[in-house]
């Protein structure tokens, strides 16, 4: 009789990883933004569409805003970090649920489709940051001293904020569906509570040191220096923003590691 000896599994190859993240990615793009152009062009006008509304509404009853002189430019350095955070938060948060059938398959896991979710999503929020925020500044003639390490810094804090709470609501939205309700509930005051309207610094005490609490009001008050030479943002604390990314994060992937086969049979 011959003997037949089974060699032990081998772990997964990195370019099988990245080959599936990739395959993840274009899959999401297809869904996202169609095979034209137009679903491109829309990631561009949402966050433009709301910049100029509030432009319009704000220079109905105030001369300027609350830092510089020119609404557009003010309000887009506070709704784009938070689109940013909230595409990639929520993005990330349905990624179990939108690749279910694919994570069947051995060569899928779950970190493969909260990465591809992270990366498409990070790389269109710099797309649109990187169109927009050149484009008002020359279109309205402004005279600006970028900094860029600051908007940089910022945006980096924005998307690992997203990573973390969008890993975190992962597990939360899938073992409890009540939870995707409360979140968007507790998300509708997010806009105004973020310094995106206003500045941090006009909000009178205490509820300004209550504010403070929101880490996304630092990563947003770091791009704002990054774009106003002037804006000192003494109040930004990135080791808070890292800590409760990173809480977050690990939080998420633990339990996550230990009950993805639940979520995914369930």
């Amino acid at each position: 009789m011959t003997n037949v000896t089974f060699a032990p599994a081998l772990p997964r190859k990195r370019t099988g990883t990245v080959q599936t993240v990739i395959a993840l990615m274009l899959r999401e793009m297809s869904a996202t933004y169609g095979r034209s152009a137009l679903g491109y062009l829309w990631a561009v006008l949402e966050p433009v569409a709301g910049i100029f509304l509030l432009t319009f509404i704000f220079s109905l009853g105030f001369k300027s805003p609350s830092l510089g002189t020119n609404f557009p430019l003010f309000f887009a350095t506070g709704i784009l970090p938070f689109m940013a955070y909230m595409d990639i938060s929520n993005k990330m948060s349905v990624s179990l649920r939108f690749s279910k059938q694919l994570l069947f398959y051995p060569g899928v896991t779950y970190t493969d489709a909260l990465i591809a979710r992270f990366i498409l999503n990070v790389i269109t929020s710099i797309m649109i940051a990187v169109i927009l925020l050149p484009l008002i500044i020359i279109v309205y003639d402004l005279n600006v001293i970028v900094d860029m390490r600051a908007i940089a810094w910022g945006y980096t804090l924005t998307f690992a904020l997203g990573a973390g709470v969008g890993t975190l609501n992962c597990f939360l939205l899938s073992v409890f569906p009540i939870w995707e309700r409360a979140w968007a509930v507790l998300n509708r005051p997010l806009l105004i509570i973020s310094g995106v309207i206003f500045l941090f610094d006009t909000v009178p005490l205490p509820y300004r040191d209550w504010m403070w609490w929101n880490p996304l009001i630092h990563p947003i008050g770091l791009v704002r220096k990054g774009i106003y030479s002037t804006y000192d943002a003494t109040y930004v604390s990135s080791v808070f923003v890292m800590a409760v990314s990173g809480i977050t994060l690990a939080l998420g992937l633990l339990l996550l590691r230990r009950y993805h086969r639940d979520i995914i049979n369930f």
